[in-house]
């Protein structure tokens, strides 16, 4: 497995410096092209890139398989890697990591990486669903609840005229019984997507798509969250004001207060103390 690393990165787990870790999965072709490097936030590498650089890399899937799969993390989430180590796994182990949250751009440019921006999941969406009409790619969108998958697509075609949806699934709220994965994977090999969306909500749709990407007829799976309900239309999204001020978290706890209390007020305080430990070398986070 190619691997590259920066010639500073300390092993050590103070996050000092950045490392690009393996991305699993890579094709041939893509081995050519080094992976971005990534930087240590509580034992979590999260890559350094930009928006447009992760859409072209997720453009970078068009016609290819088994590439495996994309991650939005966020501060809380990343909190809650350090005491779930099949999610910290899933995140150490992707094809990219994206920095989701301002407080990881922050630490990115902290770290030294100047160019990194926020790679929102509904951005990064919207933005390879407009690009890849010029390539034709294809795409499969997985979640939500009965119906959003298909709004999803009508308003997505909408936006985007010539966008190519081939296949939606709506999965239940459990793990996939043995004929229902049977009849997922069946679609998608009927269908072979680029970029299967996937929409079921942090940890799961991150240890849904590390156990199941090798599995899937398929270019790239990238999970993006809220982000079906968002643009189906269901959902709120902060004013980009907010967004880009690092408070989005206050909106969404406004909007959705009894399922997301614990994410906001309990993880992302927790982050703040687990980073200040990690950065004054108080409490090391070594890399998985």
């Amino acid at each position: 497995m190619d691997r590259a690393i920066d010639p500073g990165f300390d092993p050590t787990g103070r996050g000092l410096i950045s490392r690009a870790l393996p991305a699993a999965g890579f094709a041939s072709k893509v081995r050519a092209v080094n992976p971005p490097l990534r930087f240590n936030v509580l034992g979590t590498g999260i890559s350094a890139l930009s928006l447009e650089q992760a859409r072209d890399r997720v453009l970078g899937a068009r016609g290819r398989r088994g590439l495996g799969y994309v991650c939005c993390a966020t501060a809380g989430n990343v909190n809650l890697a350090c005491s779930d180590s099949a999610l910290r796994t899933a995140y150490n182990q992707s094809f990219l990591t994206t920095p989701d949250g301002m407080p990881l751009v922050w630490l990115g440019r902290w770290h030294g990486h100047c160019s990194i921006t926020r790679v929102y999941g509904p951005d990064l969406m919207l933005a390879v669903c407009d690009a890849g009409r010029a390539i034709g790619l294809t795409h499969y969108f997985y979640g939500g609840e009965p119906g959003v998958a298909e709004t999803l697509r009508e308003k997505l075609s909408a936006m985007f005229p010539g966008l190519q949806v081939c296949g939606t699934f709506t999965p239940p709220f459990r793990p996939l019984s043995p004929p229902e994965l049977e009849q997922f994977r069946a679609d998608v090999a009927a269908r072979k997507p680029d970029a299967i969306w996937v929409g079921i909500s942090t940890p799961k749709q991150e240890k849904f798509m590390a156990e199941h990407w090798r599995t899937l007829d398929a270019g790239l799976l990238i999970g993006v969250g809220a982000a079906f309900d968002f643009h189906a239309g269901r959902v709120a999204q902060a004013p980009r004001w907010m967004q880009r001020s690092g408070l989005e978290w206050f909106f969404r706890l406004c909007v959705e207060p009894r399922r997301l209390w614990k994410r906001y007020l309990v993880h992302n305080p927790m982050f703040v103390i687990r980073t200040f430990a990690q950065l004054t070398g108080l409490r090391r986070y070594p890399l998985d």
